[in-house]
């Protein structure tokens, strides 16, 4: 599990030993994030990729049932769908069950030794087909469509060593070009695709002759008004010292919730000790969290009692207790917190969720 640690474990010891804590109560911004891919393999019918997606609405909507966060309000997913897999039947139910309140959609892809133009063309493509599923949201400013991206294979910019999967030395600046608003890969250790930056939000700023532009960047800070080619999103990337590896190196703690990596208590808290937040305001918690949902040997895990049962442990931990406060929310409105941060906007958090980007149909 510590493969290619030597990437990110220098800059982790560093984040551990500068970052500040929250003394008093803290507000929880918990979002999933789901690489959500109906078509397992190459050759599974439209079918097949309906009665799975049928399948894990009905199971996720009965689960959310009995479960809120302190607003009171349920439990949000943010599907990234990938743009290979596009059929007008499979997001007309996923529409349908995010306009019932349970979730929004952004953009997933795979690909491999792509060019430029074929990128922009993939992805301008597809924010147009998602658009008329009234997915993605606009710019208050700009009126722009925009949308939040995952890229498969955990190579963004490029990032594996065997250059596989992407092929984009300059994906940073098409992101920006095509109106990606931020990236929510990270973290993908022990993946070589993950960067040297660790449990942080911040601008990149895009080098297109050299592939990982990401590795570094600038943290956000209250009232700082940076920008950048990128805005990231990152995940807990952790130290898991409870889960052994050859019985005495700790495990690594990378935020993927699936059978594999069940749901616990301890590892909730090094979510929470992570402390990804924005510098100026350390009191607001960034917790992403993915997985892939409708993997077959997944889902059962995902939508199941157990699941149900570690969330009630979550809400009872985070929603009041010590007076700390829960909020899902879905990965637009993560952003939208973020970047009304950064302009240093002094409101309650939950006013922030529709700050920049909004949906059309909301």
């Amino acid at each position: 599990m510590l493969k290619d640690v030597h990437i990110w474990l220098p800059d982790y010891i560093r984040d551990r030993l500068a970052r500040k804590r929250p003394r008093g109560p803290v507000t929880i911004l918990f979002a999933f994030v789901d690489h959500f891919e109906p078509m397992q393999k190459d050759d599974d019918p439209l079918d097949l990729q309906i009665e799975r997606v049928e399948t894990w609405v009905r199971g996720y909507e009965g689960l959310c049932e009995g479960h809120t966060d302190s607003a009171g309000r349920t439990p949000q997913h943010t599907y990234f769908f990938p743009q290979e897999q596009y059929t007008p039947r499979v997001l007309d139910i996923l529409g349908a069950h995010c306009d019932r309140g349970f979730g929004e959609t952004e953009i997933h892809i795979h690909h491999d030794n792509d060019t430029e133009e074929g990128f922009v063309e993939k992805i301008e493509t597809f924010k147009e087909q998602l658009a008329r599923h009234g997915m993605l949201p606009v710019d208050k400013h700009t009126g722009e469509r925009m949308y939040g991206f995952i890229h498969g294979n955990w190579a963004l910019d490029n990032a594996r060593k065997d250059g596989r999967w992407c092929g984009l030395n300059n994906e940073i600046t098409l992101l920006k070009k095509t109106g990606c608003y931020a990236d929510f890969t990270l973290p993908c250790a022990p993946a070589d695709g993950q960067t040297r930056k660790v449990n942080s939000i911040y601008f990149a700023d895009d080098d297109p002759d050299r592939p990982r532009s990401h590795d570094y960047g600038r943290d956000i800070a209250f009232g700082g008004n940076d920008s950048g080619d990128l805005l990231l999103i990152q995940g807990p990337l952790m130290l898991n010292w409870k889960k052994r590896s050859r019985g005495f190196m700790p495990g690594i703690e990378n935020g993927d919730v699936s059978l594999a990596n069940r749901l616990s208590a301890d590892r909730m808290k090094l979510w929470l000790d992570a402390g990804i937040s924005v510098a100026g305001r350390e009191e607001v918690i960034f917790i992403k969290v993915h997985t892939h949902g409708v993997k077959p040997k997944n889902t059962p895990y995902l939508l199941g009692n157990e699941m149900s049962e570690t969330i009630s442990m979550m809400e009872k931990e985070w929603r009041g207790k010590k007076g700390h406060s829960l909020l899902y929310v879905t990965a637009r409105e993560m952003a939208n917190v973020a970047l009304a941060f950064n302009e240093g906007i002094d409101l309650p958090v939950a006013e922030l969720f529709d700050y920049r980007l909004v949906l059309k149909n909301h």
